[in-house]
Parts: C-alpha cells; sequence; structure tokens
C-alpha cells in the first residue's frame, strides 16, 4: 500500500510522546511497587517535622512569612531533592 506522507507523519508524531511510557519509576518495598514519587513524600514528610521543631527550638519560627505556604513548600523541596540524590 502507498500510504500518503501526512499520514505517515501525522502516525509516528502521535506515537513519539508515547515512548517516555516504557518505564515507570517505582522501587519494590515488600513484594509491591510503589512510585517513587510516593516514597519521596513519605520521607520528606518527617523531615519537615524535623525543620519544624529546629525552627521552634531557635525561634525562628516567628521570623517566617506565612506557615500555611512554607511547610508545604519545604516539603516540595525535600521530596525534589530526595528525588534527584536517590533516583535520577
Amino acid at each position: 500500500m502507498n500510504y500518503p506522507r501526512r499520514a505517515i507523519s501525522a502516525i509516528t508524531g502521535a506515537c513519539l510522546p508515547l515512548t517516555g511510557c516504557g518505564h515507570a519509576p517505582s522501587v519494590d518495598i515488600i513484594g509491591s511497587f510503589f512510585p517513587v514519587w510516593m516514597l519521596c513524600l513519605a520521607i520528606a514528610i518527617p523531615m519537615t517535622f524535623g525543620v519544624r521543631a529546629l525552627m521552634v527550638r531557635f525561634e525562628l519560627e516567628n521570623y517566617i512569612g506565612p506557615l500555611a505556604l512554607f511547610y508545604p513548600c519545604v516539603v516540595i523541596l525535600f521530596t525534589s531533592l530526595l528525588w534527584l540524590i536517590f533516583f535520577r
């Protein structure tokens, strides 16, 4: 069969984004596969509690802006750093 060049280009262009779906970043924990981001998040939350304890101990929490914005940003920072350090 002789397919038009545009049809072949459209099919190839539609399939290219699917090449990244070949490997899911997951880790085996006790026989179950968990997404890596979930593991990093589970580690980052206790780390953030540790940061809060240090901030309260050294009385630095009063100098931080809105706490409802600060601590979620710290969780995101730790999650991203853990993922970059251990799984990238």
